[in-house]
């Protein structure tokens, strides 16, 4: 297939661009870099089979020039900071809802009928069933998790309207090679500025599962092959969780430093809209074949590496 990635440059659209490409794919990747990095699309700068174009999901008319001739959309790109609509309560709906509707645009505009979303955990706000399965009816607690909830809702309408075809996918948080924003992003940045103490956002009993983008890009890829309904709802998770401490506790210990004194505000959230605990069904995808290779432990320390070796970017990146 011909497939167009929005946010291709960025921490999942990369890597997901680099399998495509190995699998065989044709790969244009559409991205304002914001947040997506040059050095993550450079390897494929002399391959005729990767296009890369600069631009916003917002301009509809270079979108859909953009993605003229492509077979099937990932749309990945969104605002990837939750906490920024407590200061700026545009930017998840321009963002998130508008962008997704651009895109769709696009796609009907180009009479193309395949399209994966990358949704999110936080669309189930604080649910009160562990691990959440997909069929809750979620309360939002967050404007970037309603965000997230409505362009799930427009990607259904238009698949319907249009005949199209939706994979849809509610992330936990990823890590992996080419992190760029986050949780173990805020701690090592913090460390490397004063290895003797650490401010953690909540308590430090915060419960949250991660999944290695390399899992995740196995479970879209899986369930765009095996599952066929008109749109296809997929938790993506690990089966493990581990606290706030204890990953400060790893993230500390990878670092070689010792004797870090934590201090903690927020209470049982960081901030609103954060949710006290993360933990989501998989038995829908599992049920295709798939299961996380990684450990959450594995996963963080693939992380760490992943900054030990590209500390550049804790510093250009905000």
């Amino acid at each position: 297939m011909k497939a167009f990635i929005t946010g291709g440059a960025g921490f999942i659209g990369s890597n997901l661009a680099d399998r495509l490409i190995k699998d065989g794919h044709k790969v244009v990747v559409y991205d304002n870099f914001s947040t997506g990095q040059v050095e993550f699309t450079e390897h494929h700068q002399q391959n005729p089979a990767y296009t890369i174009i600069e631009g916003d999901v917002l301009d509809k008319t270079d979108l859909t020039r953009a993605m003229r001739a492509c077979d099937f959309v990932f749309h990945f790109q969104a605002n990837a900071d939750v906490r920024g609509g407590i200061t700026n309560t545009l930017i998840d709906v321009e963002q998130n809802i508008m962008g997704t509707h651009s895109v769709l645009e696009a796609m009907r505009f180009n009479d193309i009928k395949y399209i994966a979303f990358a949704s999110s955990a936080t669309i189930y706000g604080e649910p009160e069933k562990f691990p959440t399965p997909e069929d809750i009816a979620p309360v939002q607690t967050s404007l970037y998790g309603a965000s997230k909830y409505s362009a799930e809702a427009l990607i259904q309408s238009y698949c319907e309207y249009y005949d199209m075809k939706s994979w849809i996918f509610r992330f936990v948080s990823f890590m992996g090679p080419r992190y760029t924003h986050g949780v173990i992003f805020d701690f090592m940045k913090k460390l490397k500025a004063d290895p003797k103490r650490l401010h953690i956002m909540g308590d430090g009993t915060q419960r949250k599962s991660y999944l290695h983008v390399f899992d995740g890009i196995n479970a879209i890829l899986m369930a765009i092959k095996k599952s066929h309904h008109k749109t296809n709802i997929f938790n993506l998770g690990n089966k493990e969780w581990i606290n706030v401490r204890d990953l400060a506790d790893l993230v500390c210990k990878l670092m070689e430093l010792k004797n870090v004194e934590y201090t903690f505000e927020g209470g049982i959230r960081g901030w609103k809209g954060d949710s006290p605990f993360v933990h989501l069904d998989i038995s829908r995808i599992c049920s295709l074949g798939w299961s996380p290779k990684y450990s959450v432990k594995e996963t963080i320390s693939d992380t760490v590496k992943f900054l030990q070796e590209n500390e550049d970017l804790l510093y250009t990146r905000k």
